[in-house]
């Protein structure tokens, strides 16, 4: 019988590796699925806090936050795309691309949680950002997502319109902050094990049998 594990995922939904990290992660899951039942939860992280609703074009933001060059960029943006497309993700980004504000997307995420559509949602939002170009900071984007992954979109945009998860997550954030985590992706199996970065199928798939035997 496979063993239950849970799984919690640090992250932000305009973060590529993040993207990437969870395809590893659900495709290393499917191939121990005899030897794994896991629960994944997803916990708000903000790479761009004060990032304004609009946004900001991708390479100055990351030009000026970093010191590469546009042709860093533009490589960086290859390979992620090479990444993304050996797990079935289309990763449609380029230098007009935008990084926004992810506040909302993250309320919206944790109010998903106790329907069991978190984790639709979080993959509906990574397709609406770097599959289509969306705007993530957008209520009707949002709210698109929210019914991409089978959610009530009239009640995700109550959420929205409201200030409801927004102390819940600035706390989730200044929590996992405090337990040392300020890089994602971050994965933590049954709330001991960590993994930093994004990792191909073949690394998540022989972690988790390793913990499952383990627990045995």
């Amino acid at each position: 019988m496979p063993r239950s594990m849970t799984i919690d995922i640090v992250s932000d939904v305009t973060c590529p590796w993040c993207a990437i990290g969870l395809r590893g992660l659900e495709e290393g899951l499917a191939r121990a699925s005899d030897a794994v039942d896991a629960q994944v939860r997803f916990h708000p992280f903000e790479l761009n806090p004060d990032m304004p609703p609009e946004g900001r074009n991708v390479v100055e933001h990351l030009g000026e936050r970093m010191g590469v060059s546009p042709d860093q960029l533009a490589a960086n943006r290859k390979t992620l795309k090479a990444k993304a497309a050996e797990l079935d993700f289309a990763m449609a980004t380029t230098a007009e691309s935008r990084i926004y504000n992810t506040f909302d997307a993250h309320r919206l995420l944790l109010w998903a949680q106790p329907s069991g559509r978190q984790q639709a949602l979080k993959r509906a939002l990574f397709e609406a950002y770097f599959s289509e170009g969306e705007n993530l900071a957008d209520a009707d984007v949002l709210v698109g997502a929210a019914e991409k992954a089978g959610l009530d979109g009239a009640e995700a945009r109550t959420v929205l319109a409201s200030d409801r998860y927004a102390d819940e997550v600035r706390q989730e954030e200044s929590l996992w902050q405090q337990r040392g985590i300020h890089a994602v992706p971050a994965f933590i199996f049954d709330g001991k094990y960590l993994i930093s970065g994004a990792q191909p199928p073949e690394t998540f798939e022989a972690v988790v049998r390793k913990i499952a035997e383990g627990a045995g």
